[in-house]
């Protein structure tokens, strides 16, 4: 059973062993670069530690599109190696998260903002299945006649034809996809902690006697100053190498650990707005925008997400602003037929983060002439003489191959990781999920959830935790009124909140309410407040 008062134990505990801890490996950011590297590289066989100044995801890593996906836009450039490789990461994703990423059906309607023909699109849609291996439902053509059988929604009054294809989906949050990661690297022996600033980080020399995992001429050890933001308290740590996974701040990271790099990182500032459901359909619904840009209707439990946009911007932390609210909802209100237009007084919540998009360290001709054509591949750099592995870019449905990547890498700095294998990633095998259903059935969790896409809330929950939600089970049976949610509109269960309290490092209620659960992204900040189950969790991590 889990415990009332265990919500700090996990994290406190993680600090204890950062705190003069001596580490093959240190990773600094926790967004997905570094929860992929952080276990990938755990997987491997070799001591992790990893840094997060925020929470987990707290940045980029939870303002994405929730699409797992290979890039269709990215064929406009002729990009083929990178939607080759995206789609072959897409597949990879889809088979080992069978129930928390989910096949969906795009459809891209094409009137006089398109960037091309209509037939033209229809081959692209081809030749994307095809990269993507036919493993997806194959594209179809439609009239605009037809658009209005499938998707009445849809103004198709300057259409000239649609085209569906498919690609994946997150179900949960992206935030929430992250945060797996980061357990896999404590399940397999790392070390990590949220709310800790690398204050610096010095290279020096080994001490006697530490070569184990190395070759005999591996550079010196890294040491690195650590700062508990919740308390101010100092640490210490050690490390042999260190991988910056720090994702829109790689730069500022590398200039104060003196590492000079061949890339660096641009941003492009995107932005989604969450609305009420617009259509009920398992779709994702495209259009170009008049700036020839798609953008989406993407669902999101009972709720539709408008985005995204493409703005060069010099500012990583900047807001959603009045000019981007209108111009993403005139865009939305010329493309559907809406008995009544969206305003802003219609949106739920707002996601705005910056791309790292990686351009060469000298030069910027084309990021004035060509911004929004500028590749979203990552790019990953080993410095040897200071042992460091830079992250520049990347995308969440190329998160694996990240991970992989800097296993690679740290190779080259003199450490000796084995093989992670696929043990790193992914959802437990499907007779420990048939297995949990028919204990979740036992208990009434085989109803169908009131705003979750899912066939049984059991699935909802497999998704979220893993063999973890057993526990949840076992709490059920012992008291039935946790398998009621904690509020109305909701599918999160009063018997998870423990879970996310005793497993996920949840300091605050942002951490729980817009990571490691979407509430604050289809509700409303004052209906969430109002919320007395709501208070009773912020007491909760309060200690009060």
């Amino acid at each position: 059973m889990i415990g009332e008062n265990s919500h700090d134990a996990l994290r406190q505990q993680q600090l204890d062993r950062l705190d003069g801890g001596h580490f093959d490996v240190f990773v600094i950011g926790g967004g997905i670069n570094g929860a992929v590297s952080a276990a990938a590289l755990a997987a491997s066989g070799l001591s992790v530690g990893l840094a997060e100044q925020g929470d987990f995801a707290n940045f980029t890593s939870q303002e994405s599109s929730n699409l797992v996906w290979g890039g269709f836009k990215y064929l406009q450039n002729y990009e083929l190696l990178l939607v080759n490789k995206l789609l072959k990461s897409r597949n990879q994703l889809m088979k080992s998260y069978p129930t928390a990423i989910a096949e969906l059906p795009f459809l891209a309607t094409l009137d006089r903002t398109a960037p091309f023909p209509s037939w033209l699109a229809g081959l692209g849609s081809v030749g994307y299945w095809i990269l993507g291996r036919l493993a997806t439902r194959p594209p179809r053509y439609f009239k605009p006649a037809a658009i209005n059988r499938l998707e009445p929604i849809v103004n198709t009054a300057e259409a000239t034809a649609a085209i569906e294809y498919a690609d994946g989906y997150l179900k949960d949050n992206d935030a929430r996809f992250v945060w797996n990661f980061i357990r896999s690297a404590l399940d397999n022996g790392g070390t990590a902690a949220n709310y800790v600033t690398v204050v610096g980080a010095n290279h020096g020399a080994f001490s006697a006697g530490q070569d184990d995992n190395t070759h005999p001429d591996a550079p010196g050890p890294w040491r690195i100053e650590l700062r508990d933001e919740l308390t101010g308290k100092l640490m210490r740590a050690s490390a042999r190498s260190i991988v910056n996974g720090a994702g829109p701040f790689t730069d500022r990271l590398n200039r104060s650990m003196g590492v000079t790099a061949e890339h660096r990182i641009v941003y492009s500032k995107g932005i989604h707005l969450v609305v009420p459901q617009l259509t009920d359909s398992e779709r994702v619904l495209a259009f170009f925008d008049d700036t020839q840009r798609l953008f989406y209707v993407i669902p999101m439990a009972h709720r539709s997400v408008i985005g995204t946009t493409d703005t060069r911007t010099e500012d990583a932390h900047e807001p959603v602003t009045d000019e981007d609210r209108a111009f993403l909802l005139s865009q939305i209100n010329a493309r559907l037929n809406l008995k009544t237009p969206l305003t802003t007084d219609d949106i739920i919540a707002e996601r705005s983060g910056v791309r790292p998009l990686v351009v060469p360290s000298s030069g910027d001709d084309k990021l004035e002439t060509d911004w929004t054509a500028l590749s979203r591949k990552h790019v990953i750099e080993t410095d040897r003489g200071r042992s460091v592995v830079s992250i520049f870019g990347g995308k969440l449905t190329d998160c694996l191959n990240v991970g992989l990547e800097v296993v690679e890498a740290v190779t080259e700095l003199g450490l000796r990781p084995a093989d992670p294998g696929n043990g790193w990633y992914g959802e437990p095998s499907a007779s420990e999920r048939k297995a949990f259903y028919a204990r979740a059935a036992s208990v009434g969790l085989d109803r169908k959830p009131e705003v979750e896409r899912a066939d049984s809330l059991a699935e909802v929950l497999w998704r979220r935790h893993g063999a973890a939600a057993f526990d949840i089970v076992d709490a059920i049976e012992s008291d039935p009124s946790l398998a009621e949610p904690v509020m109305v509109e909701s599918d999160v269960l009063r018997g998870e909140i423990p879970l996310y309290l005793e497993r996920e490092m949840v300091v605050n209620l942002d951490d729980l309410l817009r990571r490691r659960t979407k509430l604050a992204l289809i509700h409303r900040n004052d209906k969430l407040v109002a919320e007395p189950a709501i208070a009773d969790i912020d007491r909760q991590l309060l200690g009060v």
